[in-house]
């Protein structure tokens, strides 16, 4: 069916999270009215609070379409970069959803465990369960399908939800088939266990949806394919300060420096870079701005420092690495001017790394003043 739906919404994400939300809410409303009736006739506070779990779920995804619709509306003057956040929002809307319905289910477990009442075993709670089950883990997997098909975190949410709700209707069905086989009443307890289940997933999911609100580190598969597109054009010689801004799923830009040898003409250069920001946009959807760093490669004296600081770096840090090296020589000393890159979880601060690098410098060059920048990594702590 997942398939179905995209090619009903033209692969459009925002018709295709739409459509697959009004799937969800049909299925929970009609859940949600099956497990009502047999908990009211049961006496089951579990199947209840699972009835109240799947109109929780309806309410989540209603939130899902709506923050699709909203996340779809085009730039506007108060929000050039679009409005694709909107979608990461509905995902925290429903994690939050998921929080309050575990603190609901676990508030009248204590209550069942408090003051226990008996649980009514029939037919048609086992076929009600059983049936619930089924759907929600069709609905598991259709929304993660759909979810990975159109990276979105929202529908990935709503597919972690759904198996929630297996274990939770599991855990409910089987406390009743123990109940009717050992007269043991499990009910209470179970609705307590998946109550405390469903609060860490929500927990998780709150996290996940947070995460890019806050401005996480984008996926270093992105970060490795940038670079590795960047270096694969003729003239380019390295790449660094690499920073991607996500504004929402499908809004990504990025800006990185490209050194190029600056012997070459500038309006070569140039022309390599337009072309690979061309490319980044028609073949990603990426916007990439490029920044020309020329790099002096026809003298080997300051090619051979450039080599040998770089090594005096990675004998501090192998993750440690220079760019942006240029000498001024003076009559009584020379500036070596450069940049280093150093990886956010590096134990020296960026001051000590700059005191200790240039200790170094000086100790292997007498002649020199080290003018050093440090840049912090904005892609990953791990790169």
């Amino acid at each position: 069916m997942g398939e179905r739906i995209i090619k009903r919404a033209g692969g459009d994400r925002a018709r295709v999270g739409a459509l697959a939300g009004m799937v969800c809410i049909v299925a929970n409303v009609l859940l949600c009215a099956a497990k009502a009736a047999v908990g009211v006739m049961s006496g089951s506070v579990s199947i209840v609070a699972d009835a109240l779990n799947n109109l929780s779920d309806a309410s989540s995804n209603i939130v899902s379409v709506l923050g699709f619709k909203l996340a779809s509306r085009p730039a506007d003057p108060e929000h050039p970069y679009g409005h694709g956040r909107y979608e990461y929002l509905s995902g925290l809307a429903v994690a939050v959803l998921v929080l309050l319905v575990a603190v609901e289910l676990i508030k009248s477990s204590i209550d069942k465990i408090v003051n226990p009442t008996q649980v009514e075993f029939s037919l048609a709670l086992v076929a009600v369960l059983t049936l619930s089950i089924l759907v929600k883990c069709w609905m598991a997997a259709f929304n993660r399908s759909l979810g990975n098909k159109i990276d979105s975190e929202t529908l990935i949410a709503t597919a972690q939800d759904s198996t929630n709700d297996c274990i939770a209707t599991g855990a409910v069905l089987l406390s009743a088939v123990v109940a009717r086989v050992t007269s043991l009443q499990l009910d209470a307890w179970a609705g307590l266990a998946v109550g405390a289940y469903i609060a860490w997933s929500g927990v998780e999911l709150l996290r996940d949806t947070v995460d890019p609100l806050l401005g996480s580190a984008p996926d270093p598969k992105l970060v490795a394919h940038i670079r590795s597109k960047i270096m694969s054009y003729p003239g380019v010689l390295g790449t660094h300060d690499l920073m991607v801004h996500d504004y929402g799923p499908g809004r990504q830009f990025a800006s990185a420096h490209v050194e190029m040898a600056a012997e070459t003409n500038p309006m070569d250069s140039h022309d390599v870079l337009d072309n690979i920001e061309q490319a980044f946009k028609d073949e990603d959807g990426l916007i990439v701005t490029l920044h020309y760093d020329p790099i002096v490669t026809d003298d080997p004296a300051v090619t051979d420092m450039r080599n040998r600081i770089d090594a005096i770096a990675k004998e501090i840090d192998p993750r440690l690495s220079i760019h942006d090296l240029r000498t001024v020589p003076g009559p009584t000393h020379t500036n070596v001017i450069f940049d280093c890159l150093r990886p956010e979880d590096m134990q020296l601060s960026s001051d000590e790394l700059k005191s200790e690098l240039a200790r170094r410098v000086v100790k292997e060059y007498p002649q020199a003043v080290a003018k050093i920048t440090v840049d912090d990594d904005y892609v990953s702590a791990c790169q």
